[in-house]
């Protein structure tokens, strides 16, 4: 393989939009699975795709239109859990299928060719800018911050948000914040990786991390690992055989996944009888 590639600002840019996305969507991923909210994921990606598609339309930078989607979608979903008496699931279903429809509505509504759509449907990390690993950069030191900074309140509203509450910790606060942060990967996420793809990249590493620990940390941990391990992977097999990038990073966490399935120590452990939650575990 020639090395001297990577000699090259726009194989550079993809390296390092591969090492930080990995540990903002891997770690924003750890709230997802244990949270039970796999849907978000897919929610906020397209909350992203019809911003942008807004801000192609419209003619503003697209990545402001998908940062002001994912966020009033966030904003809607948290109430809509807690006020109108329904689940997360329904709330963050209700808010995928509007998304869904505004995307497609923005999409149809744009004149001419739809080329700028479908690179953000698809994503293309070969074509990054510097600006993007920028912004990677930021999403992911204010997400890494965060939990670090504060890792007992999310901990505690992760396992148990009405027990958080009685106990003084602000958990509405902490469970709008996790909204808030996966939108905003989510955005970061939208070039690189695409706006039908971007959810895969967050919910697989997670997943896989949890089946091979107990460790709410250690999970952290893992998830960012397995993230930068598909981004690297994938961007190889991606470079070596000419195939869109965004689709093989996601193919291969979905690999880790299936690895970590396989080999996981919880295979042969009834949870209800000898585990207790993930969550307490330090």
């Amino acid at each position: 393989m020639d090395l001297t590639i990577f000699g090259y600002q726009f194989m550079q840019n993809a390296v390092l939009s591969v090492l930080l996305g990995g540990i903002a969507c891997g770690t924003v991923g750890v709230f997802v699975v244990l949270m039970h909210m796999p849907f978000i994921g897919v929610t906020m990606s397209h909350a992203a795709f019809a911003g942008a598609m807004l801000g192609l339309l419209a003619g503003f930078d697209p990545l402001l239109g998908a940062f002001g989607a994912c966020f009033i979608a966030a904003a809607i979903i948290g109430p809509l859990a807690d006020r109108g008496e329904l689940g997360p699931d329904t709330s963050v279903g209700i808010i995928f299928s509007l998304m869904l429809g505004l995307a497609f509505l923005f999409m149809g509504l744009m004149p001419g060719t739809k080329s700028g759509a479908l690179e953000i449907l698809w994503g293309s990390i070969l074509t990054n800018t510097r600006s993007d690993v920028i912004l990677l950069g930021v999403v992911a030191a204010v997400v890494v911050g965060l939990v670090t900074a504060f890792y007992k309140e999310f901990q505690a509203t992760v396992f148990h948000r009405d027990m958080a509450l009685a106990v003084g910790i602000p958990a509405t606060v902490v469970f709008y914040g996790i909204l808030f942060l996966t939108g905003a990967t989510v955005t970061a996420s939208l070039r690189p990786i695409g706006g039908l793809l971007v959810f895969s990249l967050i919910l697989n590493p997670a997943a896989a991390a949890y089946q091979l620990t107990y460790s709410m940390k250690r999970m952290f941990f893992l998830s960012a690992g397995f993230g930068i391990l598909s981004g690297l992977i994938g961007l190889l097999m991606s470079y070596l055989f000419n195939i869109p990038s965004g689709a093989t990073i996601v193919i291969t966490s979905s690999a880790i996944f299936g690895i970590a399935t396989v080999i996981s120590p919880k295979r042969k452990v009834k949870r209800w009888q000898h585990q207790p939650p993930l969550e307490v575990r330090q």
